[in-house]
This record gives C-alpha cells, sequence and structure tokens, in this order.
C-alpha cells in the first residue's frame, strides 16, 4: 500500500528544516564559496527528500519569503512551473545571493518554464553576476533538461558565449564554460558549434576565454568518442 505524503506547510516546512540544521554543514558550504546571508545548514539529499512528493505554488512563495537559504532551495524543488510567472523569476533571480541557491533554482524550476529562453538570452547580458550567471545556467540546463526544444533554439546561444567568456568573474566565467560543454553534449550539431566556438575562443587576448575553451574541448573530445553519448544522439535523431 502507498504511504501517503503528509503536505507541508510554511510552519511545518520551517520547523523540519530547523530540526536538520547542523552547524557542520554551513562550514562545508563556506568551503565551496557558498556564503548565503542566511543560512540554516541542511544538506540537499535532506532537502530533497523534504521536498519528495510536494508540488504546491504557494508554498514555494511563503518559502521564498522567509529568506532562508535552505528554505529558498526547498522552494524550487516544490514550485509548479506552470504556475511560476515571469515576474516572479525577476524577484527571485535578483534575491541570489550565492552560486549555489542560482543553480538548484534555475536547474529545478526556472528552465521548465515557457520563459526559460528568453531569459537565458537577457540575464546572460546584465551585469548583476548572479544574474548574468543565471543565464548561462539555464543554458546548460535546458541543454540536459528540454528534450522538447530543437536543436535551432541553442545555436543563438554561441553568441553569447563568445560575447561573455572574456567576464573574469569566477562564477560567471564558469557558468559560461558549462553552458558550452552542455550544448556541445545534446546533439551532433550542437557538439560541431561548441568545438567552433571553442576553437575561435582560443585565439582570444583573454586568458578567461581560453580557459573557457580548453577546457570545454577537452570534455567534448574525450565525450564525443564514448558509447553512452553517441547512444545519447542517436536516441535524439532517431537513427
Amino acid at each position: 500500500m502507498k504511504r501517503e505524503t503528509t503536505r507541508l506547510t510554511p510552519e511545518t516546512a520551517l520547523a523540519q528544516l530547523q530540526i536538520l540544521a547542523d552547524e557542520k554543514v554551513i562550514l562545508g558550504q563556506k568551503r565551496f564559496g557558498i556564503n548565503p546571508a542566511r543560512p540554516l545548514g541542511v544538506s540537499m539529499p535532506l532537502i530533497r527528500k523534504l521536498a519528495r512528493g510536494q508540488r504546491d505554488h504557494e508554498l514555494a512563495i511563503h518559502l521564498w519569503q522567509s529568506g532562508y537559504h535552505e528554505a529558498r532551495i526547498l522552494a524550487a524543488l516544490v514550485d509548479d512551473p506552470k504556475l511560476v510567472d515571469r515576474e516572479q523569476m525577476e524577484a527571485w533571480t535578483a534575491d541570489f545571493d550565492s552560486w549555489d541557491i542560482c543553480d538548484q533554482v534555475v536547474g529545478n524550476l526556472f528552465d521548465r518554464t515557457p520563459f526559460a529562453i528568453n531569459c537565458a538570452l537577457e540575464w546572460s547580458e546584465r551585469e548583476p553576476e548572479y544574474t548574468c550567471r543565471a543565464g548561462f545556467v539555464m543554458m546548460a540546463e535546458m541543454a540536459v533538461h528540454r528534450a522538447d526544444l530543437p536543436d535551432e533554439t541553442f545555436l543563438q546561444f554561441f553568441p553569447l558565449i563568445i560575447k561573455q567568456s572574456c567576464d573574469e568573474r569566477n562564477f560567471v566565467c564558469k557558468a559560461v564554460n558549462w553552458a558550452l560543454r552542455q550544448m556541445g553534449k545534446r546533439s551532433p550539431l550542437l557538439w560541431q558549434q561548441a568545438v567552433r566556438t571553442a576553437n575561435q575562443l582560443k585565439c582570444s587576448s583573454s586568458n578567461t576565454a581560453c580557459w573557457v575553451a580548453e577546457d570545454a574541448l577537452r570534455e567534448l573530445y574525450n565525450l564525443s568518442q564514448k558509447a553512452y553519448i553517441q547512444k545519447r544522439w542517436s536516441t535524439r535523431t532517431g537513427a
């Protein structure tokens, strides 16, 4: 008999997070450059376990408004992408204060919304570091999660990869690199475009752009030879 999931409320969710809080988790986060304003110290496996079976847009809104780091991650896991509007996405993105909240929200929620493509195009050219990162994380996550999108959708992102590859900010350049690699692994067409883009970046006078290119090429050339990526490509093309 299937066990019924107990529905979370904002109060019970926050209470559970408080119970699960561990100072050691906060110390571990700091070692990875995660320094949010209001951390509780709850590990991702425990947050995911708490989110299991939950889908509640209003709960997500309340959790985000609490300001707690882990509550906001939980909000992204329980929210319904069909009910997320552009205003919410802009407001939440403006609140990003660490790279992991950026990645968790984009990769668990935003990339599944109808606004994902436009946000990737717009955010990747904005100045705030985490907003700019969010644009490229969106590209990377859509390349993995959005099988419904044609390859042509991703071709429009490569000029932005080239344009922003010189950004020396750590959390931006790593996201640029991530987007380039993930798009290149999506299909043979995008692999060719990613390799072409990376080779162009190798000629840049920017050390950051050269790193983005060389790191991406190492992975793209290795992965293109592996059976599992070939199988992934054949599945996408129906070969």
